[in-house]
């Protein structure tokens, strides 16, 4: 196992080795890279797409139950806020089920979905989107620079971007965070990384809740 590796969303080569799981992680390797401050998992130690698409349909996430709603209320009631009625949103992401759209469709908005496993409609990845939502998808993506960059490129200027999951303030306790012990999680943020994230776009950033970042685009790009 090599001692450093390239970060798959800053593209820094010297990424340092920090912890290898035990069984309940599949015996995963995690690296830490200290200039946008996430943690992942090497490229070549992703489940295969198959693996990955069995895993998120064990998860229980139906559209209509009400905790399940809760819990994605987290994200969409502090956007909500900043978004006018009736705008166009794309749910990225969306999973088996899409309930954060139903939510917004109920409440008036025009929503696409897309989903590379679930909903792989590409012809929505060619729309331009008021706002764009990703809930506990960010940590799956095998590309994240890429992601990052096509959303970056579907929001309009003045958009917003908000995304859900799994935040750690210090590293130290990453071996005994639960969150890598799902082997389809890849990828680890901190409010560090989010704000890189930021910074690589020209984005503005908000943490209203707990595991949530808002990110708004700026009307021009410098």
């Amino acid at each position: 196992m090599p001692s450093v590796i390239s970060c798959p969303l800053c593209a820094f080569v010297q990424a340092a080795y920090l912890y290898t799981g035990d069984k309940g992680s599949g015996y995963r390797d995690f690296f830490h890279c200290g200039i946008c401050d996430m943690v992942f998992v090497p490229r070549n130690q992703l489940l295969s797409s198959e693996a990955q698409k069995a895993r998120y349909l064990e998860h229980n996430n139906e559209v209509d139950d009400p905790a399940y709603r809760d819990f994605l209320a987290r994200l969409y009631g502090p956007m909500k806020s900043y978004l006018r009625g009736g705008s166009r949103g794309l749910d990225y992401g969306a999973g088996p089920g899409p309930a954060l759209a139903a939510m917004m469709r109920e409440d008036g908005y025009d929503i696409s979905i897309y989903d590379p496993f679930f909903q792989a409609d590409e012809s929505v990845l060619e729309g331009a989107y008021d706002f764009i939502t990703c809930t506990e998808t960010a940590e799956h993506f095998s590309a994240p620079a890429l992601d990052f960059q096509r959303l970056d490129g579907l929001l309009k200027p003045c958009g917003w971007l908000g995304i859900m999951t799994g935040m750690l303030t210090d590293w130290d306790d990453f071996p005994s965070w639960h969150y890598h012990r799902d082997p389809t999680h890849v990828n680890f943020y901190s409010r560090k990384t989010m704000n890189w994230i930021a910074s690589r776009y020209r984005w503005r950033a908000l943490f209203p809740e707990q595991n949530v970042v808002l990110f708004q685009k700026r009307t021009t790009q410098m």
